[in-house]
């Protein structure tokens, strides 16, 4: 009944429509502006910058997991980022999230990384009690950062000079 594989290129319209069905449950419904062409370019070009999983339930979609790796430098090892996990609200219930979770888990071992990380939203009590429910930990003390549109530009083009506290004065 359930299958997982891997996604191809040809899964790309399904990658996109699953991103968009969980951004709609995420209460983002217009948060997404990646397209068919973006998930092609860095899923499936000569370096992919991200990998993922298709559930299938009797042959029909039914999930999806996506990931790409991730780097401890306290560990000195590399670990699975799990960037969305979403299974259709019709689909909940049957294991397929949990069965998504344990095929990344086999993949982290396989490739020999230290572990799974995600994010999930304080609100999604459903979401918390099932990551609990697998043994996951809750990393209360880590606070998630993001530089992102005009504040990423402007870090980017500052003077270095100012950046590392040296008087405008001193530059030569």
């Amino acid at each position: 009944m359930l299958s997982i594989r891997n996604a191809t290129v040809a899964d790309a319209v399904l990658i996109l429509d699953f991103i968009r069905r969980l951004a709609e449950y995420a209460r983002e419904p217009n948060a997404v502006v990646a397209t068919e062409a973006d998930l092609i370019r860095d899923g499936f070009g000569p370096v992919p910058k991200y990998r993922c999983l298709i559930a299938e339930w009797d042959g029909a979609p039914a999930g999806f997991a996506l990931f790409h790796y991730n780097y401890s430098t306290w560990r000195g090892q590399a670990g699975l980022y799990l960037e969305d996990l979403f299974v259709l609200v019709e689909m909940r219930g049957k294991g397929i999230g949990k069965a998504l979770l344990q095929r990344l888990a086999q993949i982290a071992l396989e490739e020999n990384c230290y572990g799974l990380r995600w994010m999930v939203l304080e609100w999604n009590d459903p979401a918390l009690k099932f990551y609990e429910s697998v043994g996951s930990e809750l990393l209360g003390e880590w606070e998630t950062m993001l530089l992102r549109g005009p504040a990423l530009a402007r870090l980017a083009s500052s003077d270095i000079s100012e950046a590392v506290g040296e008087p405008k004065s001193a530059k030569k």
